[in-house]
């Protein structure tokens, strides 16, 4: 019998009644939609699978227990549960007691995100001011800052005088400390 004609309603009308082939059509309808909902809170995607499992499952295990009017109101819902749940579970860390405060130097707590978030930031400004340097005054100053070539070798690799690279990057290190001058008065 194709399963295929029937609204989700009808459907859930046959896992009630214990019909495995019904629900397997289910889970293979919805499982797609629950995922995506999982995985775009995680970002990993073995554990996204996991927890869609684990909510078919308890679909399955709840069926004669449970009220569902809105099918994808109801897996979204479960979904966000689940992730929830699973991020709270994540952040419980077992406490353990230390009679020598000086054993505890390696548990510092710093917040590492925060300093990468600016740290990316920071490099976002300085790409986007560097971009807005003459093409030229840009070039001398990627090759001598990112490339860590010297003044001589960008003056020979470029055809211009040591002198011309020179005065290039000056402007470009005074170009780029005025905008992030600017910058940081904006974040501040």
């Amino acid at each position: 019998m194709s399963l295929g004609h029937l609204s989700d309603h009808e459907l859930w009308e046959s896992i009630l009644r214990g019909d495995q082939a019904a629900f397997s059509y289910f889970f293979k309808k919805h499982w797609q939609s629950v995922y995506t909902t999982v995985f775009f809170q995680l970002k990993d995607r073995e554990v996204s699978k996991e927890i869609t499992h684990d909510i078919f499952l308890n679909i399955w295990l709840k069926r004669e227990h449970l009220e569902i009017l809105s099918f994808s109101a109801y897996l979204k819902a479960a979904g966000r549960y689940h992730v929830y749940r699973h991020l709270k579970k994540e952040k419980v860390r077992p406490v353990e007691f230390k009679e020598d405060i000086g054993e505890l130097d390696h548990y510092a707590c710093q917040n590492e995100g925060d300093q990468q978030l600016s740290r990316q930031e920071l490099e976002n400004n300085v790409e986007e001011v560097v971009k807005g340097l003459p093409k030229r005054c840009r070039e001398v100053f990627i090759l001598s800052r990112q490339e860590h070539l010297s003044n001589d070798q960008i003056a020979g690799k470029l055809g211009i005088s040591k002198r011309t690279v020179e005065n290039q990057i000056t402007y470009a290190l005074h170009h780029l400390r005025t905008m992030l001058k600017v910058i940081s008065i904006f974040l501040f």
